[in-house]
């Protein structure tokens, strides 16, 4: 029996279309976090929904260029994250993300407050440079890391 290639495509194309809504769930559901792509990878194999890396990776570029996600490669060697941006983190059409992370344990916070922003825009104004918002990490260490210092 041999396929027509129109439905060969479109069976390829409704295909591409279930693991693009599947992983952009998960990234909405995920919200506020970041993932890296082995995090993606292994949520759907617990899932009984396997999705190659290969594929996961093409998704979340098509994503991150169409502003749906944004990627992180905070570090030097350490695997890019992601994170899903709604509305209310988007500015000018640009997601801004400020990031503080620790230097023990490696936990990310968000930092999405007024203050950050207050100072963005005096580094701006006042010293003439504009911060990247997309690649602004902080370094130190969390409470819980702290605590265990003391």
């Amino acid at each position: 029996m041999t396929l027509d290639p129109k439905t060969k495509n479109q069976n390829r194309s409704q295909y591409k279309t279930w693991q693009r809504a599947e992983i952009t769930a998960y990234l909405m559901a995920t919200q506020g976090e970041h993932v890296t792509v082995n995090d993606i990878v292994k949520h759907f194999e617990e899932s009984g929904k396997p999705i190659g890396l290969t594929t996961v990776y093409r998704h979340l570029d098509k994503l991150v260029d169409e502003g749906i996600i944004n990627k992180y490669n905070l570090d030097n060697g350490s695997s890019a994250c992601f994170e899903y941006i709604d509305d209310e983190h988007t500015k000018d059409g640009a997601a801004s993300c400020y990031h503080c992370k620790c230097d023990k344990c490696g936990k990310l916070i968000h930092l999405h407050c007024e203050e950050i922003e207050a100072l963005i825009k005096h580094i701006e104004k006042n010293h003439s440079f504009v911060i990247n918002p997309r690649r602004t990490v902080l370094y130190g260490l969390c409470d819980s890391c702290r605590k265990l210092e003391v």
